[in-house]
């Protein structure tokens, strides 16, 4: 479903959720991890006693027994945290939706440069496609020493799959509901990196606060985050409180709107669908969509019923176009994130000025 992207992107081909997995494979060899022997740096020897560590996810637990050399990881963020701690990933899967003409993200092609291992060099990782789902013949060419998913969509079946391969760490609870912090933290643990992934979200959430100290218009605004477009006459697909890209908008001091809350009450979904002719009903100061092109944009504020969306009809609609800053947001990580903000913020700010 196009007005779902980047999330449901990857669906199109394979028809079921599996197909938006993303699925990569990471090695430290960059960082010089694994258990700590005679000599080596008091870092690694801190990292290795560490182990064995037990991560519980929605599929049950997993044990890692000693340091991982080797690391595997599925979907999207979890290669961005690996690479954030600086791990350098043998393996990644191309970013086919919002991606360069590398198949990367600025944001990952800089992180990799700085640790030597930017696509085109000896050390960089090899990139492979995902759009039929798990790549499970690429994965276990890799010979992996663990599996991430800390962010994902995975299903049991996969799981299970998986797991025949090596240990595998799945989403805590909700498909690809795991918040950036937490897929840090897990991904902290799993790689014996705990003080460095705490370093990386204080850093992370300290730059993200400078930033928006900068638009005091936004604090208190009220926002509904979701997609629509005329053109595909499905009403409104709306992101609940579970998705990445309403949870940044109330960590920068947003406030999700009643409607969507209400919505959000005990479900386990990313978005809700709700009719075009109750757009009206849709109320809050902000409202941001991502669109395929300007002229989408025009065309909603245009359309007799999706034009009676209060905020659009204030003038406060927020309309990107740009796939990369979209899956920034969507798939946010410590890397997108920072890179997002210079050019989402202004965004953000002109809407909040238009409300009354």
């Amino acid at each position: 479903m196009a007005s779902l992207l980047p999330r449901r992107a990857l669906l199109k081909s394979a028809g079921t959720a599996t197909a938006a997995l993303a699925a990569v494979a990471l090695s430290l060899s960059a960082c010089s991890t694994g258990p700590a022997a005679s000599g080596a740096p008091a870092s690694e020897q801190a990292a290795s006693s560490q182990f064995p560590v037990t991560i519980k996810h929605a599929f049950g637990e997993t044990t890692i027994k000693e340091q991982p050399k080797r690391v595997v990881t599925i979907s999207w963020v979890n290669d961005d945290v690996a690479i954030a701690l600086g791990v350098v990933p043998v393996g990644v899967p191309k970013n086919e939706w919002g991606g360069n003409d590398k198949g990367s993200t600025p944001w990952k092609d800089a992180a990799l440069e700085k640790l030597g291992a930017g696509f085109g060099s000896d050390k960089a990782p090899v990139q492979f496609s995902e759009t039929d789902g798990v790549n499970f013949t690429e994965i276990a060419k890799l010979s992996p020493d663990v599996i991430l998913a800390a962010y994902s969509g995975l299903e049991e079946a996969d799981y299970k799959k998986l797991s025949e391969i090596a240990p595998v760490v799945a989403h805590p609870e909700i498909a690809y509901g795991t918040s950036w912090q937490d897929s840090t933290t897990i991904i902290g643990k799993a790689l014996g990196k705990e003080a460095e992934a705490k370093k990386l979200i204080d850093d992370t959430e300290a730059t993200i606060k400078d930033k928006v100290s900068q638009y005091p218009q936004l604090a208190g605004k009220s926002f509904i985050y979701g997609n629509l477009e005329p053109a595909k006459g499905d009403g409104v697909n709306v992101y609940t409180a579970n998705d990445n890209r309403p949870r940044f908008l109330s960590e920068i001091g947003m406030k999700l709107a009643p409607v969507v809350e209400e919505n959000s009450k005990g479900s386990k979904e990313f978005f809700f669908p709700w009719s075009a002719e109750k757009a009206n009903e849709l109320e809050s100061d902000i409202f941001v969509t991502w669109v395929p092109d300007a002229s989408t944009a025009d065309a909603i504020k245009a359309d007799p019923l999706l034009g009676q969306i209060p905020a659009i009809k204030g003038g406060a609609l927020v309309a990107d176009s740009d796939n990369t800053l979209t899956l920034a947001i969507s798939a946010s990580s410590p890397l997108s994130l920072p890179w997002s903000l210079d050019t989402f913020l202004p965004q953000l700010g002109k809407a909040a000025d238009a409300v009354k």
